[in-house]
């Protein structure tokens, strides 16, 4: 599987996805900067990684959305290429539009860093074909604007489509319907604020991030 991870200023997990997506495939990812104009050719997987692109300026992910890669990777997209958006990179996905809705600042004003509990409500995608629907995993999350919210037609059409891939399983940021990641309407973009690449080997305490990844390459393989 031919990946890349695209790396902004403030970036501080895209070397954890690289990792992660090298334990995983055996293969390393391409490192993309953020004013590249263009993607490699060729590529199954898109990552968006999590960290502070631009130190959160304006709103989280706002400016890494304005970046010149992005527009290459809404056009892979588009195309049809699989695009997965981690914590700063659900933001950013929101931000370029490649996902409806917005990431708030956490409803307890706090950061919240700790494993959370997650229920699996769609395990048809191409990101989720490893797991099984309404099972229950354990993921890592770390942020401070990770409260999902969009108008209620917006979180009407996500529940009616089954566009909801993740959903925590107790109260976590203040996210309506408790949405932790959500999928495009084409089935091909992820974006989620749990860290799966945090999940992927023993050393991590739990591995149910891996599973995702595997999903990934066998959807793709």
């Amino acid at each position: 599987m031919k990946s890349a991870v695209v790396v902004f200023p403030g970036s501080n997990c895209d070397r954890d996805m690289a990792v992660a997506l090298e334990e995983v495939t055996g293969q390393k990812p391409i490192m993309v900067w953020h004013r590249e104009a263009a993607l490699p050719d060729g590529l199954d997987l898109i990552a968006v990684p999590g960290g502070f692109s631009y130190g959160d300026y304006l709103r989280s992910g706002a400016m890494a959305a304005q970046s010149p890669v992005m527009r290459a990777v809404k056009d892979a997209a588009d195309r049809g290429v699989s695009v997965l958006g981690v914590c700063n990179g659900f933001q950013i996905l929101t931000e370029a539009r490649l996902l409806p809705g917005a990431l708030m600042r956490n409803s307890t004003i706090s950061f919240v860093c700790r494993d959370v509990h997650l229920k699996v409500e769609n395990s048809q995608s191409a990101f989720t074909g490893r797991y099984e629907a309404g099972e229950e995993i354990v993921i890592p999350v770390a942020h401070h604007d990770g409260n999902y919210q969009a108008d209620q037609d917006t979180l009407d059409r996500l529940e009616g489509e089954g566009r909801i891939a993740f959903r925590y399983s107790g109260e976590v940021n203040g996210s309506a319907h408790d949405i932790a990641g959500i999928i495009n309407e084409s089935g091909n973009v992820l974006g989620m604020m749990p860290h799966p690449e945090r999940a992927v080997e023993a050393a991590h305490g739990v591995t149910d991030g891996r599973r995702l990844f595997e999903g990934i390459l066998e959807a793709i393989g």
